[in-house]
């Protein structure tokens, strides 16, 4: 991995765990800064479990397929992934920092299709990892926020990226197999919507 690619993951990923800190808590809670430095360490778990290998699975399915691919951030979505949770309040997050580019080579719809969804779906998988550990073990507190966070984080990030509008995942997912498409939607979708039935779940297993 190149120094810029691995840059522009860290300032992306940094990034994106300061506005899901925002929206978990904000810089106005009751404690103030301290508890705003807690929320934050935890989203860094959260998000670099979430975002870094969202990411890191679109780039080697491409390199699966023959082609380049390479990390970049967007300046602009970094600024309104930041702007948006600060101005709103904390009410929303825009999940889009950057993407994998995948040059090199003519890649098919099919092609494409399997590199968009491979994010999503490792998300999904994430997400059933950390909700076994919750059911397996007996953690902290501290332990069982970050577990928590890091499945909310992960269901967020999957049904982000699967609307279906350019140039999020979605659009080419829903171009190559709408089948597929409708599927990982619904898991994602419910796991937001309806996070706490799925908590529920895993705690009494």
């Amino acid at each position: 991995m190149a120094d810029r690619e691995r840059n522009d993951l860290i300032i992306s990923w940094l990034t994106v765990s300061f506005a899901f800190a925002w929206i978990g808590l904000g810089i106005f809670s009751v404690n103030g800064v301290s508890d705003f430095i807690t929320q934050l360490a935890v989203m860094l778990v959260a998000v670099g479990t979430g975002f870094i290998l969202h990411e890191l699975a679109h780039k080697y399915v491409a390199i699966h397929y023959g082609a380049k691919a390479e990390f970049r951030a967007w300046r602009q979505g970094l600024l309104l992934a930041i702007g948006l949770a600060i101005f709103t309040n904390g009410s929303f997050v825009f999940a889009a920092p950057g993407a994998v580019y995948v040059f090199g080579k003519s890649i098919t719809v099919k092609e494409n299709g399997h590199i968009s969804i491979a994010g999503p779906i490792t998300n999904l998988l994430v997400v059933l990892l950390f909700g076994l550990l919750l059911a397996l073990t007996n953690p902290t507190e501290f332990l069982a926020q970050i577990i928590i966070s890091a499945m909310y984080v992960n269901f967020f990030l999957a049904a982000f990226n699967l609307l279906p509008i350019f140039p999020l995942d979605g659009s080419k997912v829903f171009m190559w197999n709408k089948g597929a498409w409708v599927l990982t939607m619904l898991i994602a979708a419910s796991g937001v919507l309806f996070f706490k039935f799925y908590l529920a779940i895993f705690s009494i297993l």
